[in-house]
C-alpha cells in the first residue's frame, strides 16, 4: 500500500514539475514578432522590429476598463517618475501601452486617456492602437503581440473585456524577460529592481 502511495505521489510530483517547466520554457522563449506594426496616439507608425536600443514595459489596456487598467497605468506613472530621477526613462527603457479595444480606442481617445493621467505626449511612453482604415488587420497585429506574451482577452459582447492581469518586460529584441501583476498587485519596487538588474 505504501509503495502504491509513493508511486502515486511521485507521479503527481513529476506531473506538476513538468507543467511548471513547460510554462517557464514557454515564457522564456516568448518574443513579440518583429514584423508587427501599429500606430501610436499621434497616428505615427510603430514597428516592433526597428527599436533595438531599449527595454520595454508593455501594458495591455482598454480605456473603458473600470478598474484594473487605470490602476495599472497610475502605478506605471509613479514608476516612470523613479526612472526619470536616475535618467533612464526614454533612454534605456520605454513604456508601451497597447489597447485591446482598437475599435473604440482611436488615437484621439488614447490621447484623451493620456491627458486624463497627465502623461506627457512624447516618444518615451507610446499608446498603440490600429489604423481605422485597416482596423481588422491591425486588430490581428495586436493579437500577435498579446499571443506572444500569453495575454488573453475576450469581449463577451458588452464592451467590458475579460482579460489577463499581467504587464510584461521585454528586452531590446522584444524577447520576454519577466511579467508582473496588474492593478493593485503591481509592485513598483519589484519592477524597478528587475529593470535595474537588466540595465547593470
Amino acid at each position: 500500500m505504501k509503495k502504491i502511495y509513493l508511486i502515486c505521489s511521485l507521479t503527481v510530483f513529476i506531473g506538476i514539475a513538468a507543467g511548471i517547466s513547460f510554462f517557464l520554457i514557454r515564457d522564456a522563449n516568448a518574443k513579440i514578432p518583429a514584423e508587427v506594426t501599429l500606430i501610436d496616439q499621434n497616428g505615427d507608425s510603430y514597428n516592433f522590429g526597428k527599436n533595438h536600443t531599449k527595454l520595454k514595459l508593455v501594458e495591455f489596456i482598454y480605456t473603458h476598463c473600470p478598474d484594473i487598467c487605470p490602476t495599472t497605468t497610475e502605478k506605471m506613472i509613479n514608476l516612470k517618475k523613479d526612472f526619470e530621477k536616475i535618467g533612464v526613462f526614454g533612454k534605456d527603457i520605454e513604456f508601451l501601452t497597447i489597447t485591446i479595444d482598437p475599435y473604440r480606442d482611436t488615437p484621439e481617445i488614447l490621447t484623451s486617456y493620456m491627458q486624463g493621467f497627465e502623461i506627457e505626449n512624447n516618444k518615451q511612453w507610446l499608446f498603440l492602437t490600429g489604423d481605422k482604415q485597416n482596423i481588422k488587420r491591425d486588430r490581428q497585429e495586436m493579437k500577435k503581440v498579446a499571443d506572444a506574451m500569453q495575454f488573453q482577452f475576450k469581449d463577451p459582447g458588452n464592451g467590458q473585456f475579460i482579460h489577463s492581469t499581467f504587464t510584461f518586460l521585454v528586452d531590446e529584441n522584444n524577447k520576454f524577460i519577466d511579467k508582473f501583476p496588474m492593478g493593485k498587485d503591481f509592485n513598483k519596487k519589484e519592477v524597478y529592481d528587475t529593470v535595474m538588474d537588466k540595465l547593470d
